[in-house]
């Protein structure tokens, strides 16, 4: 024994030795990139509790992020789809295909904006490994739709509720001045309390009594002096009451199957916490940051599995 450790003589040629696990070694290794990854660790924490110096656990954490692990496709039937995409920093846009009952990122993209054809291809590509979607629950970007529509023309849409909320109160604001605004905002923030098929029909009863008093006002246009166009007077308020108006056909069909989720705040939550380690790490080259994603991914996929 050396030093506490066990050496090795070798009568042969006279040479002593250390049995060391390579296994064992990496599999220790890895233990701290995970814990950079997924936990608020930065390298002034890992350099006290593992021992390493700053440079080795960044010549060990670069190695890692050279490359990146392969999501796999776990479940294949009836599949409930959250699809969502987020903006990062360095105009980077990671699109998300989430398994709401395995709580599993089947597939993702990073690109630059959410656009038609590289979804439809994601969607396709899930087609040809044999998962059978179900259900799609988005937030109605229009490209998400056309996709969905084309590659799987039989899943039900569901329109987030949180994001048809969101959007309604970013164009009327949290307190809008006008009457009409005001209890159009009402009927809006109701939408996630709707627990039942009767309490839908209340709700709608309601949105188009609404429109059948205020249609006049929401419809009303002005004449621009300079280019002689009219444009509606209250543009936010009509804006507003369209995308309800257009959402209603996917609104409620979350009440007809209660495997469907009505929102993708899952995927939120997803996007929530990742942009919260990268901004710790703010520093990392943009291929970096794209692996440190990717691993990322992986590891809330696999969360007892290092390898």
């Amino acid at each position: 024994m050396q030093n506490g450790k066990q050496r090795y003589f070798c009568k042969q040629c006279n040479f002593s030795f250390l049995l060391l696990r390579h296994d064992v070694k990496n599999k220790n290794e890895f233990i701290w990139f995970k814990k950079w990854i997924i936990e608020r660790q930065v390298y002034k924490y890992l350099v006290r509790d593992s021992g390493y110096s700053q440079s080795k656990i960044q010549r060990i954490f670069n190695q890692y992020l050279n490359s990146a692990p392969v999501v796999e496709v776990r479940s294949k039937t009836r599949v409930h789809l959250l699809i969502d995409g987020s903006y990062f920093p360095n105009g980077l846009c990671l699109i998300l295909y989430y398994d709401h009952n395995l709580r599993y990122v089947q597939l993702y993209r990073e690109t630059n904006q959410e656009k038609y054809t590289e979804i439809k291809e994601d969607l396709q590509n899930l087609k040809k490994l044999g998962v059978d979607v179900y259900s799609v629950t988005c937030d109605g970007h229009k490209a998400i739709l056309k996709s969905i529509k084309k590659v799987f023309p039989n899943a039900i849409i569901q329109r987030c509720l949180v994001h048809i909320k969101r959007q309604v109160r970013n164009y009327l604001s949290s307190k809008p001045k006008l009457e009409q605004s005001a209890s159009l905002l009402k009927l809006s923030n109701q939408l996630t309390s709707i627990k039942s098929i009767e309490d839908s029909n209340i709700w709608l009863g309601a949105f188009f009594n609404w429109y059948k008093i205020n249609h006049e006002f929401i419809n009303q246009k002005t004449q621009s002096q300079n280019t002689g166009r009219f444009w509606y007077t209250h543009k936010n308020l009509h804006a507003a009451f369209s995308l309800l108006e257009n959402a209603i056909p996917n609104m409620f069909n979350y009440l007809d199957d209660e495997q469907i989720p009505n929102t993708t705040n899952r995927i939120e939550n997803y996007f929530t916490h990742l942009k919260d380690k990268l901004r710790i790490h703010r520093g990392l080259r943009f291929e970096a940051k794209k692996n440190f994603i990717k691993w990322y991914l992986y590891m809330k996929n696999n969360p007892d599995r290092f390898f």
